[in-house]
């Protein structure tokens, strides 16, 4: 390496490394003054690109439920500052992950609309709060070093993160309300090259986080459950009628899976079913640790926070939810259609995964990138067995107007070795929109709803 290089690369080191160490909990009164509430630089960049922290922005009047959320976004009458394609993607590599400059270029006509930056990601007060009092000391990890012993919820536990996991734990405990509904979903994964046969996944699914309930409570109270999922196809034949429950934990490794199979009229527990195990009808392009970006125990990586850059991120992204429009219109044959994507330039953390020694997983290194205000993963790069960039993940940001944050919850992951891609967890062309509930009602808002006793009394198929 030439002298000049070597400076140049001592001084990216010297400024990521500053960047990714962190505040210890001493630093906890910097929230509210230099960093927000959730620990975000309040400032914006030196070049005005990114805003100075705004503050949670709601819907224009007459939003309810059932109404286009896009139609009551503050900003909808925007037009993209510029465009990223294969033709100009080399000059703005520096504010793209790896993954990203690969899909510009491997992708036919795939493009990345960039729209002017808002931080308007917020929560409520009481979830402000009680990041508080975790940042002073009342978030405690495990003796493992990746499990969450306690904290006070709803609320980040690490606000002002020491470690990669740490980050990712903050991500898990976004406020979402109690739960997320989904009406209808759709689970597909494009066709194999040449082929035109998509498997499109019908569902109905109810993801529950008992620790998401308004006030103040902790974990060492309310258990470590992260969240239970019920979860039951409707379509096709193949699949309509199996159905799931599962509970994901906080401080255990894997989770506890029941599924019903309607030919055997039984349930089964699946204790293997968990981390890169492939998900059942989806022809080994989608696993049980991938959905939202990434799902499940931080036990099988070692979590490295790599400090934080500026990139040109999903955001503000209501066109992949788009439950009104036809699904074939949201999602083309190669990739989530260009004009159903947003990008804005949002400081977000870097998180690298490393599969520890001795443990095995399919993509033992990982890249994580995480949304300094609202703490989501709004984009994921997996790399195989040889390092060689393998599948990246896009998750859909968005503001929840229902819970006064932002929350990543359908999301695009896109297979680069076998020209397929996955998107789930969202309500495009469904008819009906993903809804977020603050308050528990009825029988599936209890943990006795996600035993296999109650799985097997309601599955009549």
């Amino acid at each position: 390496m030439k002298p000049a290089r070597k400076l140049v690369a001592a001084a990216v080191t010297a400024a990521l490394t500053a960047l990714a160490a962190p505040a210890g909990a001493a630093d906890a009164d910097r929230l509210g003054k230099d960093l927000t509430a959730t620990g975000a630089e309040k400032a914006g960049n030196k070049d005005g690109s990114i805003p100075a922290f705004a503050g949670w922005e709601g819907p224009s009047a007459g939003w309810s439920y059932g109404k286009k959320r896009a139609d009551f976004f503050r900003h909808k009458a925007e037009k993209p500052l510029f465009t990223i394609d294969a033709g100009n993607v080399d000059k703005y590599a520096d504010r793209l992950s790896p993954g990203q400059v690969a899909l510009v270029k491997q992708l036919a006509n795939y493009r990345m609309d960039v729209y002017p930056s808002h931080r308007t990601c917020g929560v409520p007060d009481f979830v402000e709060a009680n990041t508080a009092k975790n940042a002073a000391g009342a978030a405690k990890l495990g003796p493992d070093g990746w499990s969450l012993k306690d904290a006070v919820v709803p609320g980040f536990p690490f606000p002002i993160p020491q470690n990669g996991v740490e980050a990712m734990l903050n991500a898990k405990l976004r406020y979402r309300g109690v739960a997320v509904e989904y009406k209808a979903n759709i689970t597909a994964v494009s066709p194999r090259k040449g082929g035109s046969e998509w498997i499109k996944a019908g569902s109905e699914q109810t993801n529950y986080m008992p620790w998401g309930v308004k006030g103040s409570n902790t974990l060492a109270k309310l258990g470590s459950v992260e969240y239970y999922t019920y979860f039951a196809y409707t379509t096709p034949a193949a699949l309509a009628g199996q159905a799931l429950a599962i509970t994901t934990w906080l401080d255990q490794p894997a989770n506890e899976t029941f599924y019903y199979f309607p030919g055997q009229r039984r349930v089964r527990r699946m204790p293997s079913y968990a981390y890169d195990s492939p998900q059942l009808g989806m022809e080994n392009q989608y696993t049980l640790d991938e959905p939202m970006v990434f799902n499940g125990a931080l036990d099988r990586f070692d979590w490295k926070l790599a400090g934080k850059k500026e990139l040109y991120v999903p955001y503000d992204s209501f066109g992949a939810n788009d439950f009104g429009a036809k699904f074939e219109d949201v999602a083309g044959p190669d990739h989530i259609a260009n004009d159903h994507r947003r990008y804005e330039l949002h400081r977000v953390w870097v998180v690298e995964a490393t599969v520890k020694g001795g443990t095995r997983h399919l993509a033992p290194k990982r890249t994580f990138y995480l949304d300094e205000d609202s703490w989501n993963m709004v984009l994921a790069d997996d790399y195989d067995a040889q390092g060689k960039l393998w599948k990246v993940r896009e998750g859909f940001l968005l503001p929840v107007y229902e819970t006064g944050s932002c929350d990543v919850s359908a999301f695009a992951q896109y297979n680069l070795a076998e020209g397929r891609y996955v998107f789930d967890m969202h309500a495009a062309g469904t008819g009906s929109d993903m809804q977020w509930v603050t308050e528990p009602r009825g029988e599936r808002y209890k943990p006795g709803f996600y035993t296999s006793d109650n799985l097997r009394a309601i599955s009549d198929r």
